[in-house]
């Protein structure tokens, strides 16, 4: 089934992930550099299945986009003791970090069960809100993140 949505939004799309991902905190560590937060591993392998997502959304192979999604739906954790600190860096914002990661996981769940049926329009309107809560995420909270967590170089 072709996608008889606007091409360009799906490239608009991909470029908006290569984007995000290039605003990545490259080289950043920890205060004990030896040793690099799992959340930024976790970030860092989810910005890959984006990416492989796009990929698979711009060559219309659905069975790929179902077979990625879950990997993006239900992305690694970091360990208790790192969301324990992430946690309390959160405070009172913690509500709506938990909101966004949840419209997240629903919006794959969509992008999923719509890749299964084929359905190309459906697909591309959950990934457009699947990058619009990890936009407003990262809006809110990377900068402020990065600063805390990774002020040491």
């Amino acid at each position: 089934m072709k996608c008889t949505n606007n091409p360009r939004r799906v490239m608009a799309a991909a470029l908006f992930t290569a984007i995000t991902l290039s605003a990545l905190p490259v080289g950043a560590q920890t205060a004990d550099p030896a040793k690099p937060m799992a959340f930024r591993s976790a970030m860092d392998k989810l910005g890959r299945d984006m990416q492989a997502v796009t990929g698979a959304i711009s060559g219309e192979d659905w069975a790929l986009v179902a077979e990625l999604v879950p990997k993006i739906a239900h992305h690694d954790e970091p360990p208790a003791e790192e969301l324990k600190a992430i946690h309390g860096w959160l405070g009172s914002n913690g509500g709506k970090f938990h909101r966004l990661d949840e419209q997240t996981h629903k919006a794959a769940v969509a992008m999923g069960n719509a890749a299964k049926r084929g359905n190309g329009k459906a697909v591309i309107s959950a990934f457009e809100k699947v990058q619009q809560s990890c936009l407003a995420c990262h809006q809110s909270f990377r900068k402020s993140f990065v600063e805390h967590f990774y002020a040491k170089r």
